[in-house]
């Protein structure tokens, strides 16, 4: 009976493979055993008693060998899944292959079983060659598959790289991608007729889903790909930068042109040595002239001095050495400064008690107070006398209201030249007055040191008044106002205007600041002649304010670079034009005093400036030409 002997049982699995556990079944391997078919009705009823035990004890051993090889075949693709579910994406496949391989060897072992029990059998209605004509029973709801589908999906499942048309994966929403790089796990077709079929599939088939995540470099490589696929963005991103890089170099462009612009200004503002030789020799001359003349017939002009300021002797003069300012100034030791007007800018002097009998006590009211009027015209006259005596062709203006100069226009080599003798007080004292604390800040720009030494200086008093001549204010008349003036320590500051000690020297780096405040005066000149009305309140004052603010805010000598002189001057625009719009220029000294009062600069006037200033830097200034 050797058709009657249990067939070894085969197991493919690795070494290191655990063996399986025990031969319990399942519930579902005990359905499967109750559902076997029975024997079909066309069986001969003729046949022996022993024949019938000896048929139905060979299918009870074989219903065992197949639980048993259903079960360990079952407990073999576990163990296979469970150990794909623990490797990289790159074993899965491996893993997969060995448990088909393993599946495979044991369904062809219960396919030589089966055969072996047929050949028993014929009658035996689970023949998968030929399905024999019986009557129908409940075996022919889940008819086993024919042999050459098993043996085509064996194929398949051995080879799972060679995939037919009609392979799906187990999850049909993975990517191409994915499919490079994570193998999807076939479908196991198996050939037993029952539920287990299906509840194995759903379990490989969440076991598939659960494979799936680790695969991190499909992720990695969907997004290469998409960059790959997507040339339209780095074409985009390329021609953001292309047209950046133009857009940069249409403005060095620009800036290019305006620099030479801006330059060839620069040295057409340029004076001559020889015509400032002229010039100046004319002025020391006639300057020269007036002291000794007012040393001799004034008695209060005795320890008169002279005092050369301006943008002359600042070295900031433009175009033509036409303009000179002389102050010439009367010592006094100590005064008591009173402010006249709420502005800070125009204050009443009083001469304090001194041993000696002062020049000036002719020039005193009964509070001390000193009459200005009278001295500047007393001044005047004297100046007038001492010109006289000279050979040059001079002609003194007509006075200007609220002005204290006396102006002289000498004519010298068919040119005319311009000189402004200013009468003032020089004030020595411990310390300037109590309204310039918060003004004057050089500290971080020219040094605490600098300042300290500037600070020790004296300051001036220029007979100026505002409005009408004869309004009062405590006791005193507006004619009999002084203003305070620092235009020595200014040009102390221009000269000294470099945050290291060596700017602009021969050794030392070059700076634009005096660049920029020519070019703005030169602007200014410019607008004034070509809109006398609306530019009358304007001066170079105006700019040299401006410049002062400027370098106190921007200390650094590189942020004042020699050859960024067009963007310099157009920042240097920026503040000039900000303090116009918000009406507020403070005196560098005086933080109290604004240069661009509403009650002598209005709004239109300054409006219409920044406006012409716009105009002028959008087109390159075109009046520069």
């Amino acid at each position: 009976m050797s058709s009657l002997r249990r067939p070894s049982k085969v197991r493919a699995q690795s070494p290191d493979q655990p063996r399986a556990k025990g031969n319990r079944k399942s519930k579902e391997q005990r359905d499967t055993s109750d559902r076997q078919p029975p024997v079909c009705a066309n069986s001969k009823s003729d046949e022996k008693p022993a024949s019938k035990r000896q048929s139905n004890k060979q299918r009870d051993l074989s219903n065992r060998d197949r639980e048993s090889e259903s079960q360990e075949s079952k407990s073999e693709e576990q163990r296979a899944i469970s150990r794909r579910t623990h490797k990289s994406a790159h074993n899965n496949v491996e893993s997969i292959r060995e448990a088909q391989a393993s599946k495979n060897d044991t369904r062809e072992t219960g396919d030589t079983n089966r055969q072996s029990k047929k050949q028993n059998d014929p009658q035996n209605c689970e023949s998968e060659d030929k399905p024999q004509k019986t009557t129908k029973s409940k075996c022919d709801k889940n008819p086993a598959p024919k042999r050459a589908s098993n043996n085509r999906q064996s194929k398949k499942q051995r080879d799972p790289s060679s995939r037919g048309t009609d392979y799906e994966s187990p999850e049909g929403s993975k990517s191409k991608s994915e499919e490079k790089y994570v193998a999807e796990s076939p479908r196991t077709h198996r050939t037993v007729p029952n539920n287990a079929h299906r509840t194995d599939e759903a379990q490989i088939s969440q076991n598939d889903r659960q494979v799936a995540p680790p695969a991190v470099c499909a992720g990695k490589f969907e997004g290469k790909e998409k960059s790959a696929q997507n040339p339209g963005a780095l074409d985009t991103d390329a021609g953001q930068t292309r047209a950046a890089e133009i857009s940069t170099m249409r403005m060095r462009s620009v800036e290019d042109n305006i620099g030479k612009v801006l330059r060839a200004t620069i040295e057409k503002l340029k004076i001559k040595t020889s015509e400032r030789s002229k010039a100046s020799s004319c002025v020391n001359d006639i300057t020269d002239a007036v002291i000794a003349h007012l040393k001799q017939n004034m008695s209060w002009c005795e320890y008169i001095e002279c005092l050369r300021s301006g943008s002359y002797y600042e070295n900031l003069k433009i175009c033509e050495p036409d303009e000179f300012d002389v102050m010439l100034t009367i010592p006094v030791e100590r005064v008591d400064i009173q402010n006249f007007s709420d502005n800070g800018a125009f204050y009443s002097v009083a001469l304090k008690r001194s041993p000696n009998k002062h020049p000036l006590n002719k020039f005193l009211n009964e509070d001390k107070t000193i009459r200005a009027s009278e001295m500047l015209s007393e001044f005047r006259d004297a100046v007038k006398d001492a010109l006289e005596r000279l050979s040059y062709k001079i002609v003194v203006e007509r006075k200007k209201a609220r002005c204290p100069a006396v102006t002289l226009q000498v004519t010298e080599n068919g040119k005319t030249i311009s000189i402004d003798f200013v009468l003032g007080l020089k004030v020595h004292s411990s310390s300037w007055p109590p309204f310039t604390k918060d003004g004057f800040k050089v500290e971080n720009w020219l040094g605490t040191k600098e300042k300290a030494d500037l600070k020790r200086q004296p300051f001036y008093l220029v007979p100026k008044y505002e409005g009408k001549g004869n309004a009062e204010h405590d006791g005193v008349v507006a004619k009999d106002a002084w203003r305070i003036s620092f235009s020595h320590v200014e040009k102390d500051i221009l000269k000294r205007h470099g945050h290291s000690k060596t700017c602009c020297e021969a050794r030392g780096q070059k700076c634009c600041r005096k660049e920029c405040l020519k070019l703005l005066k030169y602007l200014l000149g410019q607008l004034k002649k070509k809109h006398p009305k609306e530019m009358s309140n304007f001066c170079s004052y105006h700019a040299k304010t401006t410049l002062l603010h400027a370098c106190a805010e921007r200390v650094e000598d590189s942020e004042w670079a020699s050859n960024q002189l067009a963007d310099c001057f157009h920042q240097l625009l920026e503040d000039f034009i900000e303090h116009l719009r918000k009406r507020d220029l403070p005196n560098f000294f005086v933080p109290s005093h604004n240069l661009i009062h509403p009650s002598y600069l209005n709004k239109s006037s300054c409006d219409f400036l920044a406006q012409q200033i716009e105009i002028q830097r959008n087109n390159n200034f075109p009046i520069f030409c």
